[in-house]
């Protein structure tokens, strides 16, 4: 039995420049420090290895502070093995990156920086295919099919990239086959830049970020616990969790006439898990202006309590009358421009993204007159 764990795409160094200044320093340690729940996770479940399947690092330039801390993680878990795969991101084209690693390498690292056989151990041989630049324009794991291995052996691919090509035309030449594994008779592909977990076959996956650092796989930070009992027996592969922040999109659809910042409440997590939650609420349906603008109240008043919280309302229309600008005002100015406004948002002459614009202004009039003193 060969057990080891799966991860990828660590993204060591992110700046996370969009996000509030002091949420970045908490994003950029919990970066850091997934390393040693990496090895807590894998010495929980029996492995003795760790593939880290590409993008350890956001960047070719990596401080040398960031890469000797990263190292010395890695170092402080011996005798737990790391093979480390350059990714697209940090690909070989980062020479000093690369040499300063070589430098200063744990006995208990090694770095699969050439797409040749590494024997880990005797019937225990892992095929990596590193990223020889960002965008490298071929299948990079094409040599695995005839790679030699001695008899008996286990093989295990580590390759970084795309299954599917998402340009117009489909046609980009470093699309990983699908089959990858059935072709050069891999025990298990290890898969990493995709950053939600998922499988592709019985025998490939991608292990998904241990860490997310974005709302769309809308998955908690994973690896896989893999086993493998012999050459040709189907893997057991066991997802574990290991982030530590949760990004989260909650869908919220509304309905005029009901209390849409009470259907919220009962749908957010409660307590201490606030801190660790940057969370996305997708509000749709249609609500009167003075709903509207409670929903925005009740949003930004519960806001400090997560790390991050924002509230999208593209999706959301507001149903609006004449009867509903006395809340604004019965005359003067502010109902002036208030008129104006929803008769924009009604003008079937104007273009659909101008009413829009006029129903997002009269919100946001709503918002201010409500939150200005009586």
């Amino acid at each position: 039995m060969f057990r080891f764990l799966h991860s990828s795409d660590l993204h060591i160094g992110k700046r996370f420049g969009t996000m509030p200044e002091e949420l970045r320093g908490r994003l950029r340690e919990a970066r850091h420090s997934v390393l040693d729940r990496l090895a807590d996770r894998a010495r929980q479940g029996g492995a003795e290895t760790v593939l880290l399947a590409g993008d350890s690092f956001d960047t070719e330039t990596p401080s040398p502070a960031m890469l000797r801390q990263a190292l010395a993680a890695m170092a402080g878990h011996a005798p737990l093995r790391w093979i480390v795969l350059p990714g697209n991101h940090d690909s070989l084209l980062a020479d000093e990156l690369w040499a300063a690693a070589r430098a200063v390498l744990p006995a208990n690292v090694l770095l699969a920086t050439e797409a040749a056989p590494l024997v880990l151990a005797p019937g225990r041989v892992v095929l990596p295919a590193p990223c020889t630049t960002r965008r490298p324009g071929r299948d990079l794991t094409d040599w695995m099919d005839a790679a030699a291995t001695p008899d008996g052996a286990l093989r295990i691919g580590l390759a970084h990239g795309a299954i599917q090509s998402f340009s117009e035309d489909g046609s980009s030449l470093d699309i990983i086959a699908p089959d990858r594994a059935s072709r050069a008779g891999l025990d298990y592909l290890a898969l990493g830049d995709w950053h939600g977990q998922m499988p592709i076959g019985p025998r490939s996956w991608y292990s998904g970020a241990p860490e997310p650092d974005r709302f769309k796989h809308d998955q908690p930070g994973r690896a896989l616990l893999v086993s493998l009992a012999g050459p040709g027996a189907v893997p057991e592969v066991t997802p574990v969790e290991t982030g530590s922040f949760a990004w989260q999109s909650l869908a919220l659809d509304c309905l005029a006439g009901e209390d849409a910042p009470a259907v919220l409440g009962e749908r957010l997590p409660a307590g201490a898990a606030r801190r660790q939650t940057l969370l996305r609420i997708v509000a749709t349906g249609r609500l009167r202006p003075q709903e509207r603008a409670a929903l925005e109240a009740a949003v930004a008043a519960m806001a400090p309590e997560f790390a991050h919280l924002v509230l999208e309302t593209d999706g959301l229309a507001t149903d609006c009358d004449s009867d509903d600008l006395d809340a604004i005002d019965r005359s003067g100015a502010l109902r002036q421009a208030a008129d104006a406004l929803l008769a924009e948002s009604l003008d079937e002459a104007r273009s659909l993204a101008e009413r829009q614009a006029a129903r997002d202004a009269l919100a946001r009039l709503f918002s201010y007159c409500a939150a200005m003193p009586a």
